[in-house]
């Protein structure tokens, strides 16, 4: 596993240097108490889960797509308020 520290609005990107590809972009967006809100850029074919969902997924139990569960692969969410 590879740790990194970040700070605020500071990102990590996840690609291929020899085709220059940026696949995933990951900013911190908001540090505040123990929660740590990320931003992923993506292309829109890429699924992104939180693990708990992901792991639902592979093991046959639901899409996903109940109340509080992450979006579905393609699906783009725009910058917004705060989730309360």
């Amino acid at each position: 596993m590879l740790v990194l520290t970040r700070k605020n609005r500071e990102s990590v990107v996840i690609g291929r240097p020899e085709d220059l590809e940026v696949m995933l972009e990951i900013t911190i967006l908001e540090i505040e108490g123990g929660r740590v809100r990320l931003g992923f850029e993506a292309d829109t074919k890429m699924p992104i889960h939180r693990r708990e969902v992901w792991d639902r997924i592979c093991n046959g139990n639901g899409n996903g797509a109940s109340a509080g569960a992450a979006p579905r692969a393609g699906d783009r969410l725009e910058a917004g308020p705060r989730a309360t």
